[in-house]
C-alpha cells in the first residue's frame, strides 16, 4: 500500500529508529550482555525523548516542529506516541523476561524478581543489608488527601498501598480505609543490583527495588502492606530561557539548570500491573493528565542495566578490539611533521583517538605555537583535551576556547570545565545568543620572530571526547593547507565579533554559504541526469528533517539522480514513492553508534567528498553554526569510499527503511555476510599489517 505522506512526522520517525535499537535486543546471535545493552540504550533514549520532545508538544508547541502527521493536533500526536511506546514496551518486557533473563538463568545467574528468595542465607543477607546500608537513605511519605506531593525528576519510587493495623477494640469485619505512601529508592547512593551469596556454583542478584519491598513492614510498623509498585516521573528538560539576547546568557543558564528537577511532568511511568484505582490515586496526588501516563515494566530506569554485573566476564559480552595505532604517525613522532607531509584522516573508534590528544599536546609544547583555538560541545567530565589546553596556557600560549553551554544535558559539565580553564588563564567565549555552535574544530597558529609559520587545523564529525570516541563512529581530519587555516581563522573571528561577515574558501558554514553551496551541488547532479549523464548523491547523517532540502532530493530523484542515504535516526523523507523512486534509505544499528556525517556528489566522475558536523534537521540548518569541509586528498577519499561501500553492502546490520517506517532486510547480492562495522575494522587493521611496519597489531 502506497503511503499518502510526503514527510514522516519527525517524532514518529524517531520512535521507528528506537524500535530498530530494540530489534537488536532480539538478535539471538549477540551475546546476552550485548542484548541487555541494547535494552538499556532503548530505555535511555526513550527517557530523553519524553524529557525533550514530548515536553515541547505539551508546553512549547512550535508549528514548524510539530507537524506532518496528516494535520493532527499535538494531542493526537501525543496519543499516537504513547500508543506506539506502549506496544514497544510490551515487546521490551517479553525480550527481557522471556529471552535474556531466561538465558542468564541457563548460564548460572539468577536475578530474583518479586518473591522473597526461598533460601535462608539470602533472606538473612537481604535483611542485614537493608538495616546496614539501605534504611539510612529511606524517607517514607504518606500521601494525604488535599496535599499534592512532589516526585523528583528521573528518580525511582515505590508507591505503596497499606492499611492501618486493627486495634484490639476494632471489630473484625469493619472495613479499613486504604492509605497510600511513597518511598524514594536510593539508587544514586547504592547499587541497583545487589549480589547475594553464591550457591551451588550459581550467582544470585536482587534488585534494590525488591530488597526494599521485602522490608517495607519495617518502614511502616503500624500498617499492613497490601501492595507496592515502582513509578518514575520525567520532567521537562527545557531550561526555560526565552530571551537569549539580553542580560548574561551564561548566568541565566547557570541559574536555570536546577529547574529541570522541578519542571512540568512529561511522563509518568508505572508498573503495568498496578490496578486502575491505585493509578487514579497517584494521578490525582501528583497532578497528572491522562497523556502523562505510560505503562511500563515492573522495574523502571532500565538504563541501569548498562552496569549490570557480569560475573562470567569476558564471556557473554562483546569485547571490542583495541583501537588501531598507525605506523606512519608513530614513525613520524611529530604530528605536525606527519600533517606537513600530507593531510591525515582518523576513523574512530577503529583507530586511536590518542593522536588527537598528541596533536594538542604537541601544540602545547611547541615553542613556535603562539595560539590555540578550539570549540567544545560535549567533552568528557575528566577531559584529557581540557588538560592539554590548560598545559598550553601554562606554557604561555594564547588559548581561546568556544564553550557551547547550551549543549543539552551537558550544560553543567561544560560550565564547570569552562571555569577550570578560565582559572588557568584560558580565554573562554560562551554561547552565541540564538545559535548553538556545533562545529568541531581546532586551530593551531605558529609564528617565529614575528613571521607566520605553517599552522595546523583539525576538523571532525564528532566531539573532542576521548570517552565517546571509543563508542561513536566518527572521522577526524588534520590539515595544514592555508585555505583551511584561513577559513577557521575567519570563523573564530566571527565567534568573537558577530558584526563581521566571514568569507570562506573551503568550508560550508550554516548561516552563511551552507545552503547555497549545497543546493548548487544537488542542482548540478540534477542537470547531469537531465542531460542523460549519471547523477549521484550519497548522504550519511544522523537525522534528516529540513523540508527544503528534502524537496530538493525529491526533485533530484524525479530527474533520475540516484540517491543513497544512510540515516541513523530521524528521517522525515518518505521512500518508495513516485517522487522518491530513486532514493534508497538505509539505517545501520550495531555495536558502535554511527555518528559520522559524510556527503558525496558524483560530479560527472569527479567526485566531491565532504565531511560535516551537520545533520539536515531544522535545528542544524537554521539555529546552529555547523562546519562542512571538503576532503580533497585522493588517498583519503579512496579510504572513505571503501568504508562507504562496506556500509552500502551491509546485509547483516543494515536495514532498508520503507514507506511505513518499517525496517526490511537488505539484499545486496553478496553471497557472504557483510557487517560494515566489523569489516571496517578488519579492513583498516589488514592495511596496517600489510605495511609490514606496524608493531601495534
Amino acid at each position: 500500500m502506497m503511503s499518502t505522506l510526503k514527510y514522516f512526522n519527525r517524532d514518529i520517525s524517531w520512535l521507528a529508529f528506537n524500535y530498530r535499537v530494540l530489534e537488536e535486543a532480539k538478535d539471538r546471535s549477540l551475546p546476552l550482555y550485548e542484548r541487555l545493552k541494547f535494552l538499556s540504550i532503548y530505555s535511555s533514549n526513550l527517557d530523553e525523548f519524553y524529557k525533550v520532545r514530548v515536553a515541547e508538544y505539551k508546553y512549547n508547541v512550535d508549528p514548524e516542529e510539530l507537524e506532518d502527521m496528516k494535520g493532527a493536533s499535538p494531542v493526537k500526536v501525543l496519543r499516537e506516541i504513547n500508543r506506539i511506546v506502549d506496544e514497544h514496551l510490551q515487546e521490551f518486557s517479553r525480550i527481557f523476561h522471556g529471552e535474556i533473563l531466561a538465558g542468564l538463568y541457563q548460564e548460572g545467574l539468577m536475578l530474583y524478581q518479586g518473591d522473597v528468595p526461598p533460601d535462608g542465607d539470602h533472606q538473612r543477607f537481604i535483611r542485614d543489608y537493608f538495616y546496614r546500608e539501605v534504611i539510612p537513605y529511606l524517607q517514607p511519605v504518606l500521601l494525604t488527601k488535599g496535599t499534592r506531593s512532589f516526585l523528583r525528576d528521573n528518580r525511582l519510587y515505590l508507591a505503596i498501598k497499606l492499611f492501618r493495623k486493627k486495634g484490639k477494640e476494632e471489630k473484625g469485619d469493619k472495613k479499613r480505609r486504604a492509605r497510600y505512601a511513597i518511598v524514594k529508592l536510593p539508587t544514586n547512593d547504592l547499587p541497583r543490583f545487589i549480589r547475594l551469596p553464591d550457591k551451588n556454583r550459581r550467582f544470585y542478584y536482587v534488585f534494590l527495588d525488591d530488597l526494599v519491598r521485602f522490608n517495607l513492614q519495617e518502614l511502616f510498623p503500624g500498617y499492613d502492606i497490601e501492595s507496592s509498585y515502582c513509578v518514575k516521573m520525567l520532567r521537562d528538560a527545557d531550561l526555560g530561557i526565552l530571551d537569549e539576547f539580553s542580560g548574561n546568557l551564561v548566568e541565566k543558564i547557570r541559574r536555570n539548570i536546577g529547574l529541570r528537577k522541578v519542571g512540568e511532568p512529561t511522563l509518568f511511568t508505572y508498573d503495568r500491573a498496578m490496578p486502575a484505582d491505585f493509578l487514579m490515586v497517584l494521578k490525582d496526588a501528583f497532578g497528572l493528565y491522562k497523556e502523562d501516563l505510560v505503562a511500563g515494566e515492573r522495574y523502571l530506569n532500565f538504563q541501569d542495566f548498562f552496569n549490570f554485573p557480569n560475573p562470567f566476564a569476558p564471556e557473554h559480552q562483546l569485547n571490542h578490539p583495541e583501537p588501531i595505532r598507525l605506523h606512519e604517525l608513530e614513525e613520524h613522532g611529530s604530528m605536525f611533521a606527519a600533517i606537513k607531509e600530507r593531510d591525515r584522516m582518523l576513523h574512530f573508534p577503529y583507530q586511536s583517538f590518542d593522536y588527537v590528544l598528541k596533536f594538542l599536546n604537541e601544540a602545547a609544547q611547541d615553542p613556535k605555537v603562539v595560539e590555540i583555538k578550539v570549540t567544545q560541545y560535549r567533552v568528557a567530565s575528566n577531559s584529557a583535551v581540557v588538560n592539554s589546553l590548560i598545559s598550553a596556557a601554562r606554557n604561555g600560549k594564547r588559548v581561546t576556547v568556544f564553550v557551547e553551554v547550551k549543549a543539552r544535558f551537558d550544560e553543567e559539565n561544560n560550565l564547570q570545565l569552562a571555569r577550570l580553564m578560565e582559572a588557568a588563564g584560558i580565554r573562554i567565549i560562551y554561547s552565541l545568543p540564538g545559535l548553538k555552535v556545533h562545529a568541531k574544530m581546532a586551530l593551531v597558529i605558529r609564528r617565529s620572530g614575528g613571521v607566520r609559520k605553517r599552522s595546523y587545523a583539525y576538523l571532525s564529525t564528532g566531539n573532542f571526547n576521548e570517552k565517546t570516541a571509543r563508542q561513536y563512529a566518527d572521522h577526524g581530519f588534520f590539515t595544514c593547507k592555508e585555505e583551511y587555516i584561513f577559513d577557521l581563522e575567519e570563523l573564530f573571528e566571527y565567534f568573537e565579533n558577530q558584526e563581521i561577515v566571514p568569507v570562506f574558501r573551503k568550508l560550508l558554514v550554516t548561516q552563511f554559504n551552507f545552503k547555497h553551496e549545497l543546493f548548487r551541488r544537488i542542482e548540478r547532479e540534477i542537470e547531469l541526469a537531465r542531460k542523460g549523464k549519471e547523477g549521484y548523491i550519497f548522504l550519511k547523517m544522523n537525522g534528516m528533517q529540513h523540508k527544503p532540502l528534502i524537496n530538493k532530493l525529491y526533485e533530484a530523484s524525479e530527474a533520475g539522480v540516484k540517491v543513497d542515504l544512510i540515516i541513523r535516526g530521524i528521517c522525515c523523507l518518505v521512500p518508495n514513492q513516485p517522487f522518491s523512486k530513486n532514493i534508497r534509505v538505509l539505517r545501520i544499528v550495531d555495536s558502535y553508534l554511527e555518528h559520522a556525517r559524510m556527503w558525496v556528489f558524483g560530479n560527472n566522475g569527479k567526485r566531491e567528498v565532504f565531511l560535516t558536523s551537520a545533520d539536515w534537521m531544522n535545528r542544524n540548518v537554521m539555529r546552529r553554526i555547523e562546519a562542512t569541509f571538503p576532503i580533497e586528498d585522493e588517498r583519503i577519499q579512496e579510504e572513505l569510499f571503501d568504508i562507504i561501500n562496506l556500509q552500502l553492502r551491509d546485509n547483516v546490520k543494515a536495514r532498508m527503511l520503507n514507506e511505513h517506517l518499517g525496517h526490511e532486510p537488505v539484499d545486496t547480492g553478496d553471497s557472504e555476510p557483510v557487517r560494515a562495522q566489523w569489516d571496517t575494522y578488519k579492513m583498516l587493521a589488514d592495511r596496517e599489517r600489510k605495511s609490514g611496519k606496524n608493531l601495534y597489531l
